[in-house]
């Protein structure tokens, strides 16, 4: 008689913001850690390398040079997408609206940019169903690896996709191309001028 052996998967437990949100209020996170709540599983993101906050900082002066004061552009900020999700995107461009934010984390953005190394492929499967379902019209990818920007538009329902959604147009553009965010159809920021 022979035994054979049955290996069980693992249960996880997955959380909701407000939990997530109430272990941070208690300190159970050490400060350096970098977690982030993805559709349920907090994630640790990935460290930063010098190019990677360089890109941040070109973003983030690009997009307030052609936005100015008219809307809020915060970095490694928490956005309240859903009652599973408070990722930190690298960008995000909220209503500007300081005292909305007191109580609450933003809960909408109208453009998010990650600037993506190792985390290319989180940030382009993962992040972009889940910013998709959220209804962010607007997601760009830095992709440091390929010197390129990625632009995903047009949200739309897949059952393939990670968290039900995808954007169902995909753009990659290398410099010397422009981009107008969404928000801005008149404005041009060359693609140069977010890579580091």
């Amino acid at each position: 008689m022979t035994s054979s052996t049955v290996i069980h998967q693992p249960t996880t437990r997955r959380w909701t913001r407000v939990e997530y949100e109430r272990l941070v209020e208690l300190g159970v996170f050490q400060p350096e850690e970098r977690l982030e709540l993805i559709d349920g599983l907090l994630v640790v993101r990935e460290p930063q390398g010098s190019r990677h906050a360089a890109a941040i900082r070109r973003v983030l002066a690009a997009l307030r040079g052609a936005l100015g004061d008219a809307w809020q552009i915060d970095s490694q900020l928490p956005i309240a997408l859903d009652p599973d999700s408070e990722p930190e995107p690298d960008v995000a461009v909220v209503p500007c609206d300081a005292d909305a934010y007191r109580d609450a984390h933003p809960s909408r953005a109208v453009l998010i940019v990650e600037v993506a190394e190792a985390s290319y492929r989180v940030d382009h499967e993962y992040k972009a169903s889940l910013y998709a379902r959220a209804g962010v019209v607007d997601y760009w990818i830095v992709d440091l690896v390929r010197d390129a920007l990625e632009v995903h538009r047009d949200p739309e329902m897949s059952a393939g996709a990670p968290c039900g959604w995808r954007y169902r147009s995909v753009v990659t553009l290398h410099p010397p191309a422009t981009v107008a965010p969404l928000l801005l159809p008149g404005g041009a920021i060359p693609v140069a001028d977010l890579l580091p």
